[in-house]
């Protein structure tokens, strides 16, 4: 094992790092050369203890008997890095509510504590680790253990919807306090500008606003479930303790927790990055420009790290250090200079950072900045430098280690190494190396981490403005336009593959990626005679395993390819997708072709799942909006209609809990084959590498010999007369309006009229809906008319939100905009005009990636439309004719026949509703119950 991998041990480094150095005749002035360069003369030694429970924990034992007190750190091995897509900032959400009392003790974390004078009570998360610490009175050292216990093996009877919706509060709130802060956006550009898409390092800790209102109770459960097991924890104890009082203590307190589930590690994975990248932004909050440049280097286990250690110093490291002399005291450019390097599990970062003075030459900063740099990669350090940084680090260090616990300190330092290293001796190891670091290493490791490959930063404040005169005449109106640019759509071409699988594939060569996305005819519509649900569960089950990979493995390979793979439902679709970069194209085909004709649909699994969806369901009925969707399908097409499903494609509670591993077995060999589906490639491929791409993985995939079952999607006649349901919602402060009927299909070929018929009405912001509702009298944030795709009849849908009070005057103003619409107030040549203007003049920038192209052809497919179809649009919208709109919504809306949706408090609403005469009005739970 060389110097550059050995993780663990003690080291004697002298006479290897004189052999990686410049060689000279003679072994004694190779020994002679390692003397020299060795930094300080003191060793650096934390003696420990350490045992593991028969439940995997790892205990480590440091005894210091200079005062009474024990530090208590316990290190959970999962951070940010864990953390799936749409669950970004939940490492860190989970450590708040382990402060929220557990099971036993159902009250807030820091009592006990700070009754008995406990210090240095935290909890902190990154990317790699979660960790919770306190030092406390050697008497209270039971107490801690007690609630540490507690909470790592009794935890989820304690938490409830209140804690967590509390906790996803305070983090919000902590994000938008750092977001606000000068350069506080600037981590998330580092991390998108430094670590490509599907890398765990590549969203930042404190995750997203979206993502963190998302989580849910069963999220939470999961979480701890996976990662808080003991077999995935590291427990120091230091201080006025030794291992044979702490043995029984531990199996006392932890020995009944489980061990938690086997986790496969994540690999190292340090970007290749081979040109540079500049950047810019401006922050509204920044006093100065700041200069960040930063590089992604080798990981905290890797030797090289430690001697990225003595370049950060040498560099930016004091008044001293080459960065600063240059920019700050001989040429008086910039304020502050610092070089960092941050060490992480999968790959380090090494950080450059120049703080400006105000209207100094940028230009000439980053020359200086490259000149020092360039000098540094060439020469290294001196002899000198090299002494005088390993002094500086190692004697900081050591200093550091005088604490017990807390921040840092040696139950930090034992900690760090147990959990990355898996000894903890591997601290000392790591400074001895750096100690014992050679010119000639530090050269070599620098330029290997340091070279091309970086990504900039420039940080703004806003500009100082100031007005000029100008000549333009106001008055004379708005400029003219010129001609807008044409559609550029690339061509499509289409193969057959061996098993008789069609491929469709638009070339669009713009960066070396390729989108795939396989097609088949099945959808929420194929749940009809199944468990509802049945098609979003099974293609959500898809990836989460095969009989050849594991879910985390799937996930793991399609991370390390740099691809995306997705799976998905509408009403008449399912797809599974996949994103690729072409040199690895083949092997990431290779595991989508896995999970779609071999998933395991393992019980495992599904039982994992199913509580998360029964969780969604929930909130589905918890929101409006999202319960009339589930609610208004079965109304409007009727009972045996394949569309006749909730339209959020969830099911429900019922039919999951009732769901089989052979209902999705069944699903999938009656709708997930190669017959009936198309494949779509979008991006930097040919036809003909497509077609030899897709044999190879999909090409020898045959049909069943049973039938492709049939959907029912007939027509369904509107009815005659109206209904209205209001879904009573006690206390709530909106009524939502949703009312709707069917309407023609996508693919009719009156669709773009009966589309800009709707439009016109209520489809923009500037509809007569919204006009009404929003502008003139401000009772809706918004209100449209809108319609749902679908191959069969689609639904036309009225919706508008509306303060309570006004539920029944704004059901009346609609009334009032439908009758004179299809009255005496139609659509006019102005209003086509307007919309058909804007449609043509969208259409450029419509398809400009390689996804929307490959929307729109997923679109073509759904519907039965051409491949002309998008280069045909611009003819379409021009022929459009307003006496043939107006004709069209007079056929096909149809107010009197709605069927109203009215989800609010029925004690504020129902008086006025019936007062409309409407139509018959029922009154229901949002679980569909009617109440009378």
């Amino acid at each position: 094992m060389t110097i550059r991998n050995l993780l663990v041990g003690s080291l004697a480094l002298g006479a290897l790092a004189a052999c990686e150095a410049p060689t000279t005749d003679t072994s004694t002035a190779n020994q002679a050369a390692a003397v020299s360069e060795k930094g300080i003369d003191l060793e650096v030694h934390i003696p420990y203890e350490k045992f593991v429970l028969d439940n995997g924990l790892r205990v480590i034992v440091h005894e210091d008997r200079k005062a009474p007190v024990v530090a208590v750190s316990v290190w959970y091995h999962v951070g940010s890095k864990d953390e799936p897509q749409g669950q970004t900032g939940f490492a860190h959400l989970f450590e708040h509510l382990m402060f929220n009392g557990s099971e036993n003790y159902d009250d807030e974390f820091f009592k006990p504590f700070d009754a008995v004078g406990a210090t240095n009570m935290n909890g902190t998360t990154w990317f790699d680790r979660t960790n919770y610490f306190q030092n406390v009175p050697t008497p209270a050292l039971e107490m801690a253990l007690w609630m540490e216990s507690d909470r790592m093996g009794h935890l989820l009877g304690a938490v409830t919807q209140e804690k967590l919706d509390n906790q996803i509060g305070v983090v919000q709130n902590e994000k938008r306090q750092g977001d606000n802060a000068p350069y506080g956006l600037v981590e998330y550009r580092q991390l998108e500008g430094l670590f490509p898409v599907g890398h765990p390092y590549r969203h930042s800790t404190i995750g997203s606003l979206e993502d963190l209102s998302a989580a849910s109770l069963d999220d939470v459960k999961d979480w701890f479930r996976e990662y808080y097991g003991a077999a995935n924890t590291v427990i120091v104890l230091a201080g006025d303790i030794d291992a044979e009082t702490a043995r029984p203590l531990m199996e006392k307190y932890f020995g009944d927790i489980g061990a938690g589930p086997a986790l496969k590690q994540h690999k190292a994975w340090v970007p290749t990055r081979v040109n540079n990248t500049v950047e810019e932004m401006v922050d509204l909050k920044a006093p100065q420009v700041r200069i960040y440049r930063n590089w992604a280097v080798a990981p905290r286990t890797d030797m090289d790290a430690a001697e990225l250690v003595i370049a950060a110093n040498v560099l930016g490291g004091g008044k001293n250090s080459r960065l600063y002399q240059a920019l700050v005291y001989e040429n008086q450019l910039a304020v502050s200079v610092s070089a960092s390097m941050q060490p992480f599990e999968l790959a380090s970062q090494f950080e450059v950072q120049v703080t400006l003075k105000p209207g100094v030459d940028e230009a000439e900063a980053v020359r200086l900045v490259n000149e020092v740099m360039d000098n540094y990669l060439a020469e290294g350090p001196t002899a000198d430098e090299l002494k005088r940084v390993k002094t500086r680090v190692i004697a900081g260090q050591i200093r550091g280690l005088e604490q017990v616990g807390g921040f840092g300190g040696k139950a930090t330092a034992l900690a760090q190494a147990e959990l990355y290293a898996g000894d903890p001796g591997f601290y000392a190891a790591s400074v001895e190396h750096l100690n014992n670091a050679s010119i000639a290493e530090v050269v070599e490791s620098s330029n290997k981490w340091l070279g091309q490959g970086y990504y900039q930063l420039t940080v703004r404040p806003p500009g100082q403005y100031a007005t000029v005169e100008t000549d333009v005449d106001r008055s004379a109106g708005l400029p003219a336009v010129g001609d807008m640019p044409d559609l550029t759509f690339p061509a499509i071409e289409e193969a057959t593959l061996a098993n008789g699988m069609k491929v469709v594939v638009a070339n669009r060569p713009t960066v070396p990626v390729v989108t795939m996305a396989m097609q088949f005819d099945a959808g929420y519509a194929a749940d009809a005679g199944r468990p509802l649900g049945t098609a979003s569960f099974a293609l959500a089950m898809m990836d989460e395993g095969t009989g050849s990979r594991s879910a985390l493995e799937i996930s793991e390979e399609i991370e390390t390819l740099g691809a995306t793979l997705s799976t998905g439902s509408n009403v008449d679709m399912s797809t599974v997708s996949l994103s690729a970069l072409k040199p690895n194209l083949d092997a990431s085909l290779s595991i989508a072709a896995d999970v779609v004709r071999n998933p395991a649909f393992a019980q495992e699994e599904i039982n994992r799942l199913k509580p998360r969806w029964v969780q969604t369901i929930a909130q589905e009925k918890a929101q409006p909006v999202q319960l009339a969707l589930r609610t208004l399908p079965a109304l409007l097409y009727g009972e045996g209609h394949s569309y006749s499903v909730p339209l959020t494609g969830s099911g429900t509670v019922a039919a999951i809990e009732a769901l089989t591993r052979d209902d999705l077995v069944q699903f999938h060999t009656d709708w997930i084959r190669p017959d009936n589906a198309t494949i779509f490639m979008v991006g930097d491929i040919t036809l003909a590498e497509a077609t030899a791409a897709l044999e190879r993985t999909f090409g020898d995939w045959a049909a069943p010999e049973s039938l492709i079952p049939a959907k029912n999607i007939a027509e369904v006649p509107v009815p005659e007369t109206g209904r209205v349901i209001i879904m009573d919602k006690p206390g709530s402060p909106q009524s939502l309006i949703l009312a709707g009927h069917v309407y023609p299909s996508n693919g009719d070929t009156g669709f773009q009229t009966q589309e800009m018929a709707s439009d016109i009405l209520g489809g923009e912001f500037t509809s007569r809906v919204n006009m009404n509702l929003r502008e003139d009298k401000g009772w809706a944030y918004g209100a449209y008319t809108f319609t749902t795709g679908a191959r069969g009849q689609r639904m036309w849908l009225v919706y508008a939100p509306v303060q309570t009070d006004k539920t029944k005057e704004s059901i009346a103003e609609l009334g009032r905009e439908f009758d004179a619409y299809l009255g005496d107030r139609p659509a006019t040549a102005d209003e086509l005009s307007l919309f058909v203007s804007k449609r043509i003049n969208s259409l450029p920038g419509q398809f400009e990636t390689a996804n929307s192209v490959l929307g729109s052809l997923l679109s073509n497919n759904r519907y039965g439309r051409g491949n002309d179809y998008v280069p045909s649009l611009k003819g379409q919208y021009a022929a459009l004719d307003i006496d043939a709109i107006n004709a069209a919504a007079r056929q096909h809306i149809h107010p009197g026949s709605l069927t109203w949706l009215v989800v609010g408090d029925r004690t504020q609403i129902e008086a006025g509703i019936r007062e409309l005469n409407l139509g018959p009005v029922e009154v229901w739970d949002t679980d569909g119950n009617r109440l009378d």
